[in-house]
């Protein structure tokens, strides 16, 4: 079986969570059948890399990314079946379908339906992603979601979508890459004391990953902890400005507030992961939460929102603690993530069993070995 898999991001050009995935789960799928990457941006030598219409290169993004997509349509000739991934690849997806006659397989990272606030960021573009998607997503040979929470919100998204085309197939973490790690330069580096507590947070600047909560959390939290934020790419200039205030107004009331505004690179990742006591995912959106996994994997512990597949990752009271979300009432919820974070700060040697139980959980559950086996039974039950 040979395959074409769709993506918007591929490594080294990453940003978010699909990238990791595919970045991933791609070398595995090579080991079982042959996997042709399309992939916007740069030129890769392991790849087919596809850039947006000259004269579109200035447009609506919504339109550039068309634009691409049609180019990537016309070179997966050849392919058994086409694997798309974020609605930035859907559409290729569904073209190819049609034009080529070849099934059609998507993996629901997010839902345009859920992320109403992506319409500051492409304007009058967010509903023509959402029109693409909803097209692909109906008309797919099959939909694997990346948790149960993700095939809950597919069919409430999608009502007309037949179930029994909605798989479950959850992301993965390498272990092997992932780990706790023992090194501390990339933490004086930029002035965190590894001897202290720290409550870590690694994420884009976005409406879906909940920073501002995190922030307004950390005002009621000991100032004996460190809070360190390895946060950038914020999707707008306003949550950008936002934040940059927010987190202003918090350094002037408490010390120990380490904003680190570059994406790290991974090695520099792991050291915040394994250093601190506690890592966040106040995320308000979120279908499984890779991050959680990786930080998981260097023995942290993990505080986070309840939303979406989170928690068929922490295990409430074993790797972490969860804390309910109600975008109706977020004053409560930034007091409850405040006395969860709290609770585990207040208690060093529960945390490190915490941190352990969840190193165990991401090496027995969450294989990439076992993504790619799971994937394989999709395309084969559609081809």
């Amino acid at each position: 079986m040979r395959i074409g898999l769709l993506t918007r991001e591929y490594p080294p050009e990453v940003y978010g969570g699909a990238g990791v995935h595919v970045g991933f789960l791609v070398p595995r799928l090579r080991e079982l059948i042959d996997v042709d990457v399309h992939c916007f941006g740069g030129e890769r030598p392991d790849a087919v890399a596809h850039q947006p219409a000259a004269n579109l290169r200035n447009a609506n993004p919504a339109l550039s990314t068309l634009s691409v997509d049609l180019e990537i349509t016309a070179a997966v000739v050849g392919v058994d079946l086409v694997h798309s991934h974020t609605w930035y690849a859907n559409f290729a997806g569904h073209l190819a379908k049609v034009l080529h006659g070849v099934p059609h397989v998507i993996t629901a990272h997010s839902l345009e339906p859920r992320r109403p606030w992506k319409a500051e960021q492409l304007g009058g573009g967010y509903r023509l992603s959402s029109w693409v998607e909803r097209t692909a997503y109906e008309s797919a040979d099959a939909i694997i979601a990346v948790s149960d929470g993700m095939r809950a919100d597919v069919l409430d998204c999608y009502p007309t979508l037949d179930p029994a085309r909605v798989h479950v197939v959850r992301n993965g973490i390498d272990t092997t890459l992932y780990e706790s790690v023992t090194g501390t330069d990339a933490l004086t580096k930029h002035g965190i004391d590894p001897g202290k507590p720290i409550v870590a947070f690694v994420g884009r600047i976005t409406r879906q990953k909940g920073v501002g909560h995190l922030v307004a959390a950390a005002h009621r939290i000991s100032e004996d902890a460190q809070l360190v934020l390895c946060a950038g790419a914020p999707d707008t200039p306003e949550i950008a400005a936002e934040t940059e205030a927010a987190v202003a107004e918090l350094a002037k009331a408490r010390p120990g507030v380490f904003w680190i505004q570059e994406m790290l690179p991974t090695e520099e990742v792991k050291q915040v992961l394994s250093h601190a006591t506690v890592f966040v995912c106040p995320s308000v959106y979120e279908p499984l939460g890779i991050v959680n996994l990786e930080a998981m994997a260097c023995g942290t512990a993990v505080v986070a929102s309840d939303v979406g597949g989170i928690p068929e990752v922490v295990d409430d009271g074993v790797t972490g603690l969860l804390v309910h979300y109600d975008e109706s009432d977020v004053e409560t919820y930034r007091t409850e993530l405040a006395a969860a974070i709290s609770r585990v700060l207040a208690d060093p040697a529960r945390a490190a069993e915490m941190g352990q139980k969840g190193r165990e959980r991401a090496v027995r559950e969450f294989s990439w070995a076992g993504v790619a086996a799971q994937t394989v039974e999709v395309y084969r039950s559609v081809s």
